[in-house]
């Protein structure tokens, strides 16, 4: 008893600072549902421009992801999420010249800088709670994770929203046409200028804290080997040795596109593809975050004690293809609904999929985990795929959410079969 309550003392306190860390860069996140129909208006965008948002965002992970695990490599891990947190405050205060010059070019630099920061703070803090304990509950602790971030993710459109888009009907693009071009540029100018002082509220809590963890007891994990020896690599030689980590890859890629479509395009489906009116759109992001929410509460009391890693994956992937044939079928806010229970399904995705991917990597979990960042790209390239086939006549918004299906049906893959390939030494 004494053991266990000394162990667990000791993961307390860094679990409280990775929550934070989760917290950080889950309203960083899922503030873009927000920027999404924000930037439409004020930078005067198609929805396919639109969602270049996303795209900056997530594409960061792509460029960033190897690179920040040679960076943690010379820095460890508590040095690389102050350098992450730090590049992204240098991110949001990009956005100060982009409001006043109301250049969409310079806000979409402003986001991929921030991207950077993220993808190597998440390089740096998915490994480290995942491997903060034993990988059995790991599951468990990233739900915990998971609730710190879309709780952030749910506060995010509420906050933002309430900031960036109240009264926008009076930029509708039929009333911004009526204006006198210098009336109305005047108009937008007035509408860009509301986004400094948030984004400069933002890089000052980012710097405060890397502050924090500076002064902190943070323990620095180097490799998985030093707290499982029994994950040790044995005869492999690199991460080719692994198929379930690259099967994983290609998992996590789906499920973070289809995560930022119901999370992130939902306010631009309402909008511009049901005609609901901005007013009642910037609060379905909310929806979907609520419904993460729970799914995280579920998993935390499910996951392991009633059922595993994978079995949860399973149902979560189910659960996926049945909703998205709701949202394809569903007529007008019941399709909304469908999409924002999405959040629900996705909530044990996250949680499943790394620590059955990145399980027994031994020294090369920060090169596997790096991979595994490349794949939050997918929140670039997925919706950025719907947004093409929502722009066909012949299939519009809502029949382009046939694209969700095939990504879970991967998932759903993973979950059975491909999280087994490989795993045991000399399959």
């Amino acid at each position: 008893m004494p053991a266990s309550s000394s162990a667990n003392k000791s993961y307390l306190v860094p679990t409280l600072l990775i929550g934070t860390l989760f917290f950080v860069f889950g309203f960083i996140t899922w503030v873009n549902s927000t920027l999404i129909p924000y930037l439409q208006a004020a930078c005067e965008l198609t929805p396919s421009q639109a969602i270049l948002v996303t795209f900056s965002s997530y594409i960061a992970y792509a460029v960033m992801a190897f690179p920040s695990s040679w960076v943690l490599k010379f820095t460890g891990f508590k040095k690389g999420m102050i350098l992450g947190l730090l590049i992204m405050a240098l991110g949001a205060l990009i956005f100060i010249p982009a409001a006043h010059t109301r250049t969409f070019g310079v806000f979409l630099t402003g986001l991929f800088v921030i991207g950077i920061g993220l993808a190597l703070l998440q390089t740096a803090s998915n490994p480290y709670i995942t491997i903060l304990g034993p990988i059995e509950s790991a599951a468990k602790r990233i739900s915990v994770m998971g609730i710190c971030n879309k709780g952030a993710g749910a506060l995010a459109p509420l906050i933002m929203g309430t900031i960036l888009l109240k009264g926008m009907d009076a930029f509708a693009p039929a009333k911004l046409a009526a204006l006198a071009p210098d009336a109305k540029n005047q108009l937008l100018d007035q509408l860009a200028s509301r986004i400094v002082a948030p984004y400069v509220i933002i890089a000052i809590a980012f710097v405060i804290v890397a502050i924090a963890i500076y002064f902190s007891s943070l323990p620095d994990i180097k490799n998985e080997d030093e707290t499982n020896p029994s994950h040790a690599t044995k005869d492999r030689t690199s991460i080719f040795s692994y198929p379930y980590l690259w099967l994983g890859f290609v998992t996590l890629f789906l499920y973070v596109g289809v995560e930022v479509i119901a999370g992130d395009a939902i306010q631009l489906y309402g909008h511009s593809g049901l005609g609901i009116p901005l007013e009642i759109t910037k609060h379905f992001t909310t929806y979907t975050m609520l419904a993460m929410l729970g799914g995280y509460l579920l998993g935390i009391v499910l996951i392991p004690k009633f059922i595993s890693q994978s079995t949860a994956l399973k149902v979560a992937a189910i659960l996926g293809i049945i909703l998205s044939i709701g949202v394809i079928y569903s007529p007008g806010i019941y399709s909304i609904w469908c999409l924002a229970l999405l959040g629900f399904a996705n909530a044990p995705m996250w949680p499943a999929i790394w620590p059955l991917s990145i399980d027994g990597l031994g020294k090369f979990l920060k090169t596997g985990s790096a991979l595994l960042i490349v794949g939050i790209a997918g929140g670039a390239i997925v919706p950025w795929l719907w947004t093409k086939l929502s722009a066909s006549e012949s299939v519009g918004m809502q029949h382009a959410f046939w694209l969700l299906v095939p990504c879970y049906a991967f998932i759903l893959f993973f979950a059975t079969i491909g999280n087994k390939i490989g795993k045991t030494v000399g399959e």
